[in-house]
């Protein structure tokens, strides 16, 4: 670890020029962190991981191996990116034709958990502590605290902070097992009570 650098990055890592790069954040095998990136304090980035130039990532954001971050996508606190998932950031690519002025935006909020090999088609904003399932293709806006699974993603129900499944009663109240905090469901949104 470079004494002057309060983040470690492995001798196999690429750290571009122009990054600010949080203390205690590790940067691990083959990792490519290109220009002008934005990194919060307490990342981990796994083996083979790509952030492209201007990519916005909060604190103690995961991201496990095989994961490429394209430009456009910011990620709030928090976040974690499993294995092989992947961001695009063009609709309608070609190989043949230039669209670098036409990157959509995807934001990821506070706490998403975002399964192994899952895709996530740019121009969609996914809500806090929403938890896509592993594969799962998400084509859509994703409400906060939204648990999605399937190709395309479809909503199966809603998830805790903690990662639970939430259970709504009759008057639309859950209770995290783990954590005993409230929620309640109400026009078709969650929201955290307690």
């Amino acid at each position: 670890m470079n004494t002057s650098k309060k983040y470690f990055a492995h001798e196999t890592a690429i750290v571009d020029e122009g990054c600010e790069i949080g203390d205690e954040t590790k940067i691990w095998h083959f990792s490519h962190i290109m220009s002008n990136c934005k990194i919060g304090k307490g990342c981990n980035f796994g083996q083979n991981v790509v952030v492209s130039p201007g990519v916005i990532l909060g604190d103690n954001v995961k991201v496990q191996n095989n994961v490429s971050i394209y430009t456009g996508v910011t990620c709030d606190d928090d976040v974690f990116l499993g294995p092989s998932m992947v961001f695009t950031n063009v609709i309608n690519p070609r190989s043949a034709v230039n669209r670098r002025d036409q990157y959509a935006k995807t934001h990821v909020g506070k706490g998403v958990s975002i399964g192994a090999n899952a895709t996530i088609v740019c121009g969609h904003d996914i809500g806090k502590f929403a938890f896509i399932g592993a594969g799962a293709v998400v084509t859509k806006n994703v409400p906060d605290y939204a648990l999605l699974v399937g190709n395309p993603a479809r909503q199966l129900g809603w998830m805790s902070e903690y990662g639970h499944r939430l259970e709504f009663e009759k008057n639309g109240i859950a209770i995290c097992p783990e954590s005993n905090q409230e929620y309640k469901l109400e026009n078709g949104l969650v929201e955290r009570i307690k």
